[in-house]
């Protein structure tokens, strides 16, 4: 991976390492579909130890896939692992350190100790790869960064491009090169900020600093949602040229991770050069250098909405300022969902397109604007990627001194044929996800799905995992795994029957404790498998009741929330909602 070579499709097993058999047949199932890297958990050294044997049985069987052992908190783990496989996984955030949460200030000299220790129990891997010519992937989660590092630089993407670098420098002192980054949040804006920023690093470092990367939108979640949540953070980043190799961590059977990483994949060439023009025309050009030059239309490292004045879109609805982003329909989908609205519905249009007092531009072209609150969109047709065009015409805007209000469109050329619904959802989720990503944004169009109802929806949910509107309960669901205590599927279903009323709570579901205390900081409740059976709930990232026999956990998770006055009965959420 890396160079001139396409982006590698990657995913996981969600069996028990300890399971031969069932290890082999799960990944020769991912390899069937197209899997070309197959992670697998080794959170101990007897799970580690039996990845000769899986190994073993994929090499007689002809299946040459690259196996990557993920790695733990257990060194010792990870010096059994490399002796079998290709890649071995590590956390910086839990290979040296066991993480207590606590608050400690670092001298220098302390700092530098920190260092050193951390030296002499990553140091042994790195020489055993070296010799063995193996590969690692150093790779950070938002949900658990060491203490050290949340002490200095706090729960950022600066803290984890810092913990990563750390590894990578003794990786370096030993000349051993062949390792690659990921930097991994359930937040697709922190995400996509992490990615930006580590390739800006390298570019300070120096040109042998030009390391691959993984791309992952970690705890995605299920369905519609987990797939929007991905495509916003892989896809954004796709599109800017970054990426060597993808996983869309779902909470569902693995193989289907690999059918929306070949979907996705397939729609950035067209997201990202638009037909019948060079991919170096003048204006992606003109962006490139504005970047270089530090004149650009958003700060690419830390999300700020672009500030712009409010105005009315209609006599009910107002946008821009501190106003939600609004959702907006074509008069051809109101028509179909409007007779189907009831008042108390939360997915609804705010505005209809063609009744909008609306400057259509060409940003490609000058265009002259005289008033700060009327309301701007790309003109359909233009010759640039959608996102090009967006950010080219907030550059242009920002040149002329204005910060009119924008709407954002999915799409700015048509295809011949609808586009199928699973393809129309990538691409209003990497197009309109990016931007919105990037601080730009107002009012929101989705045209490419051609459904009514399941456009409108589409639009609102965009605007959910992008976190700019919470219109339903939020869920952090991580993916199975052979650490998983629980079954993540089953159990998703259930707390989503129980708590899907709940509008604007936010709950993780984590099958362990690798990211899940930090991973799930934002949300409000968390259900965490502690031991076999067992459950531990959350509230944010503090603990509160512990080894919950399973068959009661759901319960007590809503007793937790209603504890915390989170809890409404679905009755009155629909009476409150009207």
């Amino acid at each position: 991976m890396g160079g001139d070579h396409p982006v590698v499709k990657q995913s996981m097993l969600t069996c028990d390492t300890m399971d031969t058999a069932l290890s082999v047949k799960q990944t020769l199932e991912l390899v069937a579909v197209g899997c070309q890297l197959v992670r697998i958990t080794a959170p101990t050294v007897k799970d580690a130890a039996n990845l000769q044997n899986i190994v073993a049985e994929l090499r007689r069987q002809g299946c040459n896939v690259p196996i990557v052992a993920d790695i733990h908190f257990k060194p010792e783990a990870a010096m059994e692992a490399v002796k079998w496989v290709e890649v071995v996984r590590v956390n910086p955030g839990n290979y040296a350190d066991t993480k207590k949460f606590a608050i400690k200030e670092y001298d220098d000299e302390q700092y530098t100790a920190e260092l050193k220790r951390i030296e002499e129990k990553f140091a042994p891997l790195v020489i055993e790869a070296k010799i063995l010519k193996r590969c690692l992937r150093i790779g950070t989660n938002h949900g658990s960064l060491s203490d050290r590092i949340m002490n200095r630089y706090g729960d950022t993407p600066l803290g984890m491009v810092e913990s990563a670098l750390e590894f990578a420098r003794i990786c370096r002192q030993h000349d051993f090169h062949n390792f690659k980054f990921s930097m991994k949040s359930s937040n697709p804006k922190v995400m996509i900020e992490c990615y930006r920023l580590l390739v800006a690093r390298f570019f300070e470092l120096g040109a042998d600093w030009n390391y691959p990367i993984h791309l992952g939108v970690t705890e995605a979640g299920e369905g519609e949602d987990g797939r929007i949540k991905s495509a916003i953070g892989i896809g954004s980043l796709l599109c800017d040229g970054l990426g060597d190799t993808i996983r869309v961590s779902l909470t569902e059977d693995s193989p289907r991770e690999i059918e929306v990483c070949t979907d996705l994949l397939a729609q950035i060439p067209i997201l990202s050069v638009a037909a019948d023009v060079s991919p170096l025309n003048s204006d992606q050009s003109r962006l490139t250098s504005a970047a270089t030059s530090g004149e650009f239309p958003f700060d690419p490292f830390h999300f700020e909405k672009r500030s712009t004045p409010e105005i009315e879109l209609n006599e009910n609805i107002k946008c821009g300022g501190e106003q939600l982003i609004r959702v907006v329909v074509t008069r051809a989908t109101f028509d179909k969902v409007a007779p189907k609205i009831r008042p108390k519905d939360d997915v609804k249009p705010e505005a209809v397109y063609e009744d909008l007092n609306i400057f259509e531009i060409d940003p490609t072209a000058d265009f002259e604007i005289n008033c700060a609150t009327q309301l701007v969109t790309v003109k359909d047709g233009v010759k640039l990627p959608a996102i090009t065009a967006f950010r080219l015409l907030a550059l242009k805007l920002k040149k002329l001194g204005r910060n009119n209000p924008i709407l954002l469109k999915d799409c700015i050329h048509f295809e011949a044929e609808p586009l199928e619904p699973k393809i129309a959802l990538l691409r209003a989720s990497v197009v309109i996800g990016s931007l919105l990503a990037d601080g730009i944004g107002d009012a929101i169009l989705v045209r490419g799905e051609a459904g009514g109802g399941q456009s409108l929806r589409l639009a609102y949910n965009i605007l959910q995992a992008a976190g700019c509107r919470s219109f339903k309960t939020d869920y952090v669901a991580c993916p199975s795994c052979g650490r998983t205590l629980f079954n993540l599927q089953t159990v998703t279903a259930r707390i989503k029957a129980r708590t899907e009323h709940l509008k604007g709570v936010k709950i993780a579901i984590m099958g362990c404790i690798v990211n899940g205390p930090g991973e799930m900081a934002d949300a409000d409740f968390g259900y965490v498998g502690g031991a076999p059976n067992k459950i531990n709930l959350y509230v944010g990232k503090t603990p509160i009741k512990f080894n919950i026999p399973e068959a009661e956990a759901v319960e007590r998770l809503v007793d937790l929330i209603k504890e915390h006055n989170k809890w409404v009965e679905p009755e009155m959420a629909e009476v409150a909602a009207a």
